[in-house]
């Protein structure tokens, strides 16, 4: 079968630990990720979903693996879109490695489906909230403030 992948790399100054605790923690996601939190008690065979600040649920799935502080592996599946939610259930596995004075963090998403308009939707989000994440931990304050800038939503509308 087919499969649609997206894979992304950064480098954060922090450590694991910081990193993952980043990752998991309600309060901190709200943070970087423009008022969207998950929630999941964050072992193996737990529920997870993406809540958004309204409390709809965007995504939602299972933890396949936790593994504080290195590896997190998410059973993915879109509730909010009826077009990305009839693709099914994508792998999201996110890798931390302490590099340096840095940690290396690696997502690599995943569906059994090419091509897949949920893995082009992810591949348009993910830079930006790592990003976010990234600057969260690096200098206690966000880059961006809006996943979808003025102009992009304007365009959108039309």
């Amino acid at each position: 079968m087919e499969r649609s992948t997206f894979v992304y790399v950064t480098y954060i100054r922090t450590t694991p630990e910081k990193l993952w605790s980043a990752l998991t923690d309600v309060e901190s996601i709200k943070q970087y990720w423009f008022g969207v939190h998950c929630e999941s008690r964050w072992t193996s065979g737990a529920a997870w979903k993406l809540v958004s600040g309204d409390g709809r649920i965007m995504d939602s799935g299972e933890i396949v693996a936790a593994e504080p502080p290195r590896r997190l592996v998410i059973r993915w599946q879109n509730q909010n879109k009826p077009d990305l939610k009839a693709e099914g259930v994508s792998q999201c596995t996110m890798e931390i490695e302490p590099s340096g004075t840095a940690v290396k963090l690696s997502i690599t998403h995943t569906i059994e489906r090419d091509p897949s308009k949920f893995i082009e939707a992810v591949s348009g989000g993910w830079p930006k909230v790592v990003s976010n994440l990234k600057s969260l931990l690096e200098t206690g304050s966000i880059a961006l403030q809006d996943p979808y800038p003025a102009e992009t939503a304007a365009c959108a509308q039309q």
